[in-house]
């Protein structure tokens, strides 16, 4: 014969059997609420009927079940609100250093308008460049000259500005060829100074 759903739930383990508790009984075998038709009385001295408590019909699994979505729900809100403060941090952060880099660099970049010669480096995993004249290419190559990223363009500064920019924001810092380095040669063996 077919097994009953609630019997099905029981053996699989999904679903357990909730006993109720036993409460001893007068001698009548009846719990003494209950008379003859089945129904508790109602209090008339405080003039409302008797409610059943919020829950009552409820079984305990349907309450655990409920407790367990509302600790979920708060935790994943908890977690949410932190990322969100957190991330807002961050931005604050980079805001700031953005405009401490800003100040340092104001008035202090070298870019000539005229100048002849194109530097490409690589920066951000792409090729980029930064028009130079003859003696700030060899200066920029011997590694007295350092590049900075700022707003999207590319300036050109003295060693001292390029290092209180690194001591702020490493990331900023687009160019600095270590003094002493190997004649500006590039790890592919093509020289820094090549005119393409």
């Amino acid at each position: 014969m077919a097994e009953s759903l609630r019997d099905q739930l029981l053996k699989s383990g999904i679903v357990k059997q909730v006993r109720d508790e036993k409460r001893p009984t007068p001698q009548g075998g009846k719990p003494p609420y209950q008379k003859q038709g089945g129904k508790p009385p109602h209090h008339k001295a405080s003039g409302k009927p008797s409610s059943p408590r919020p829950g009552a019909g409820k079984s305990q699994e349907e309450i655990d079940l409920a407790k367990a979505y509302a600790i979920r729900a708060q935790t994943e809100a908890n977690e949410r609100k932190r990322a969100e403060q957190a991330a807002a941090e961050a931005a604050r952060l980079r805001r700031e250093r953005k405009l401490k880099i800003q100040q340092l660099l104001e008035g202090k970049a070298l870019n000539k308008a005229e100048a002849e010669h194109v530097r490409h480096f690589e920066y951000g995993g792409k090729i980029r460049r930064i028009h130079v004249d003859a003696e700030q290419l060899a200066a920029l190559n011997a590694g007295e000259l350092a590049v900075v990223q700022q707003q999207g363009r590319y300036l050109l500064v003295t060693l001292e500005v390029a290092e209180q920019v690194r001591t702020i924001d490493a990331q900023q810092l687009a160019l600095l060829v270590a003094p002493g380095s190997t004649g500006g040669v590039g790890e592919d063996g093509v020289p820094d100074d090549l005119m393409w």
